[in-house]
This record gives structure tokens, sequence and C-alpha cells, in this order.
């Protein structure tokens, strides 16, 4: 290797190994803010808040040399990739230290530990977002596409934690055993500790364009398309997303009170226009393989469709389109459901939704 090369790969190293130390000291902010959270020790949280200065110090300290790294080398191609990534790295990194911090101050607000089973959930809630950065921040010392997809992986099944906790949250605040701000406090500690494993999947994401170039695909969303019966205007919007928008989203259609069949117009218009209406029948909402919360939006076609399905949960977004009520021509239906779905997958992916 030339003077030049070495010096190259020094500096390289240099900053790897600079993120790697900062990622450390987060992990192991992390680990005290849990502890100080489920062992009501108020001297490790107000330890912790104050060391965030220092975690501070080096995200900016790495910052900069990136900044001069650029300066002294002009990279490119994969060494231009990894800088960027560094930058970026630098910035999920310093939020998780934020949400460290801010852990440790909720835990200052707590009379006492979580009991049973909040300290359970809690605990396992703290050890996922740990073990996801661990493994993101293995996979940048590696520089590995395949494990940074492996850890992302370990993303999914944290959305039923969440779930149980916030209604084990809102059960301990209907039985008023604790003050109310106390559990608000709670609530921002489960909030910090699902976004520690959305910011470990986006040092994945950075791993994987430092190593390969890819970039993140855009987001495909799940859509609920419902009605009373399911054997008409529904049934239709999920056939019109699924022709004119099949990479944008996970479509699917129910009824609070399923018809026995297809509507009769509904069937002869399909066929003119070309749907794929192979094996479809009415189905109840209870009949969906998912819950409601794994829907990015559900669409009602008829009205408010709270009464009929609950509660609506807190990341899914519920929206009602008039489609002409049952008595309109299909043909009608038809067009005003097309605009309607033509105006919301382009706020949702953009003028190039396909």
């Amino acid at each position: 290797m030339s003077h030049y090369e070495e010096r190259l790969e020094h500096d390289l190293g240099d900053l790897r190994e600079r993120v790697l130390a900062v990622g450390a000291e987060v992990g192991e902010a992390l680990r005290s803010a849990e502890r100080a959270v489920l062992l009501g020790d108020r001297a490790l949280a107000s330890r912790t808040i104050l060391g965030d200065n220092r975690i501070n110090r080096q995200i900016r300290d790495v910052d900069a040399r990136c900044h001069a790294f650029v300066a002294r080398h002009l990279p490119s191609a994969g060494h231009l990739r990894f800088v960027s990534s560094v930058l970026r790295i630098d910035l999920e990194l310093e939020r998780i230290g934020d949400y460290a911090a801010t852990i440790c101050r909720e835990a200052l607000q707590l009379r006492s530990p979580p009991p049973e089973p909040l300290h359970s959930d809690f605990e396992m809630m703290a050890a996922h977002g740990r073990t996801m950065l661990a493994r993101a921040l293995e996979a940048f010392r590696a520089g590995s596409a395949d494990l940074a997809r492996a850890t992302l992986a370990l993303a999914q099944p944290q959305r039923a934690l969440v779930r149980r906790l916030f209604g084990d949250l809102l059960r301990e605040g209907e039985s008023a055993a604790r003050p109310l701000h106390e559990i608000f406090a709670l609530l921002i500690v489960l909030h910090r500790l699902e976004r520690v494993a959305d910011q470990a999947k986006n040092i994945c994401e950075e791993t994987i364009f430092a190593a390969t170039g890819e970039t993140k695909a855009p987001k495909t969303f799940s859509i609920l398309f419902i009605d009373e019966r399911n054997d008409r205007a529904s049934q239709l919007a999920e056939a019109w997303a699924r022709k004119y928008y099949p990479r944008s989203g996970r479509y699917t259609s129910a009824g609070w009170r399923p018809a026995d069949r297809l509507a009769d117009e509904l069937v002869a218009f399909v066929e003119q226009h070309g749907l794929d209406f192979a094996g479809t029948h009415p189905k109840a909402l209870g009949e969906l393989r998912e819950p409601l919360a794994d829907f990015d939006v559900i669409v009602s076609l008829e009205g408010d469709a709270r009464p009929h399905i609950g509660e609506i949960p807190f990341h899914t977004v519920l929206l009602e389109w008039d489609a002409g009520g049952r008595t309109a021509p299909v043909d009608e239906a038809a067009r005003r459901v097309a605009a309607e779905l033509h105006a919301l997958i382009e706020l949702l992916r953009g003028d190039d939704a396909e």
C-alpha cells in the first residue's frame, strides 16, 4: 500500500472505532436507564442524565472527523457512502442517548418501580432494544449487509409487546393505583424504548447502504377497506388497489355484518373491467388474520365505523370515503373510490406510486 492508501485506511478505521465507542456508551446508558426505572435508582438516573453530555461531545467529535476526512481525501463511491452513513449513524446514536436521558428523567418522577406484569414487560422491551442496537453495531463493525438484514427482521415481534404494555398501562391508570402523572411518565418510557429499536433499524439500513449502495425501499402500507356487508364498495376498493397500486401496499377488506355473497351488480362490473375477484367472498372483521393495530390505514366506505370496530389503534388512521351509498350505481361508486384511492396512495407514496 502507498502512504496515501495507508493513511486512508487508518482514517477509515479510526472513524469506525470511534462510532463503535460511542455506540458502546449509548448501550451502557440504555442499560442504566432501564435499571433506574425498574429498580427506582435515582442516583443512577441522575448520573446517566449528566453522562449524556459526554456522549454528545463524542458525537460532535466524530462529525468533525467525518468532515475532515472528506476535505482530506475527497472520497468517492464506497468511501463516500461510508462517511455519509457514519454521519447518519451518529444522529441515530445521539437520539438513542437522548432517549436514555429522557427515560432517566421520567424515572425520577416515579415514587416506586413499576409493578408486575409491567416490570417484566418493560424489562423485555429494554432488552429487545439493547439487543437490536448491539447487533446493528456489530453489523456496522463487520460491514455486513447480511447481518444488518437479519437484525432488521428482529424488529417485528416488538409490536405485540408494545400493544400489551400500552394496555397494561391503561389498566394501571384506571385502577388509580398511581397518580396520573406517573402513568404519563411510564407511557413516555414505553415510547422511548420502542424508538430505540427503530433507531437500531436505521443503523442497519445505513450499514446496508455503506456496504452495497442499496437504499431503503419505499414503505409499503397496509390498508383495510370496510363497510357493513363487504359485498360491494369495500370489495371494489380492495380490488382496485390491488390492480393499480400493487407495489404501494397490502390491501384487504371486510364487513361488520357481511353478506352471504357478492352483489350481482358488482360481479358484472368486475368482469367487464378485468378486476381479479377469483375466490372472493364477503368476510367479517373477525375473520381477518391481522389485528387492527397492524393496519396503517382503515378506510370506511359506509359512514362512521367506530361503533362497529371499537377503539382505533394508536398507530392506525381511520378515514371515511363517500362511495355514494348502496343505491349508487356501481360505476359511480367505482369512480369515487378510484379518485379517493389515487389521492391516498399519492399522499402516502408520492407522485410515482404504483
